[in-house]
């Protein structure tokens, strides 16, 4: 199960981060729905996730240093880069945040205590809980970050390069005009 659990946590980071790829730092940067959702904040919000869930709340050290912020002052603040953030950084980091996970997770046996501050009475938990937690989290972002990309330059699917989804021979326009006929009928 834990073998399982790490392959889909991989892959949904790998799609995640390849969601990011290709795209200029502004269009990364840029807010794409009235919260602020942007490419760039779901990026570091899930390597701050995952580090916090699966190494911080497991005790185990990191050599990593991430970001700190001051959730009182801010609430969001892990949902944007900041001016001294780069998305060139950001990408380095959450690969770096993957290959400490990974090493942590992998030497840990599922029923390893791990404590969750901000979970309150239920922060007293285990890895066996905590990854498919984090899984199901990262896998959420994924997919904003999925359609906020199509939103940017059209590119939609798991891979970078959205060649893993069907596309109608004379494009999208038609398909899209009778879903909107569809919806202005009900």
């Amino acid at each position: 199960i834990k073998d399982s659990l790490v392959s889909y946590l991989a892959s949904v980071r790998s799609a995640l981060i390849g969601k990011v790829e290709g795209v200029s730092e502004r269009d990364a940067r840029s807010p794409r729905t009235v919260t602020g959702t942007n490419l760039a904040g779901l990026l570091k919000h899930c390597a701050m996730i995952e580090h916090g869930y699966l190494v911080e709340c497991l005790g185990q050290p990191s050599p990593l240093e991430l970001p700190k912020i001051d959730f009182d002052a801010d609430p969001n603040g892990d949902l944007y880069l900041t001016a001294d953030e780069s998305l060139t950084e950001a990408v380095a980091r959450y690969r770096a945040v993957a290959d400490v996970v990974g090493a942590t997770v992998a030497r840990l046996p599922l029923d390893t205590p791990a404590t969750v501050p901000w979970w309150g009475e239920r922060g007293a938990t285990t890895l066996a809980v905590l990854l498919p937690h984090v899984l199901a989290e990262v896998a959420r972002h994924a997919g904003q970050a999925d359609i906020v990309r199509e939103g940017i330059d059209g590119v939609a699917g798991m891979r970078a390069a959205g060649d893993n989804l069907w596309e109608p021979e004379d494009g999208w326009p038609a398909p899209v005009a009778g879903l909107r006929a569809l919806a202005d009928g009900s």
